[in-house]
């Protein structure tokens, strides 16, 4: 009996091991987080366009995490890279202006983006 319960707590403990490994190499938030660069590069974007104090920081702040409650990160980039591809010119650009997705995307990046300004500023 005392060699099956060793054997047990071996297996356990070597079990515990490797879904503590995977749980390091792949967050439980892995999915729903923003990349730090993608949170940096919204809020400067938005203190450009707001002011450049403390204030309107905290404000942008608040705003990323906002959006970044309302849409996953999949959904947000797959918006942004419409709306960037969008200001393109020319008749390509039109893809990324007018499609049903893009439509979609976007409105739905809107749509965060204005509770995001109701929350925050």
């Amino acid at each position: 009996m005392k060699g099956i319960a060793m054997i047990a707590i071996k297996t356990l403990g070597i079990a515990t091991f490797a879904l503590a490994a995977i749980g390091f190499a792949f967050p439980a938030a892995a999915g729903t987080r923003y990349p730090t660069n993608v949170i940096a590069e919204y809020v400067y974007a938005c203190m450009k366009a707001n002011g450049e104090n403390r204030a309107v920081l905290d404000r942008c702040s608040c705003s990323i995490d906002v959006i970044e409650s309302i849409l996953p990160y999949e959904r947000y980039e797959a918006a942004s890279t419409f709306k960037q591809m969008g200001l393109l010119t020319g008749e390509n650009s039109a893809l990324f202006r007018e499609s049903a997705p893009a439509k979609a995307a976007t409105a739905e990046l809107r749509r965060a983006q204005a509770e995001a300004d109701i929350r925050c500023f």
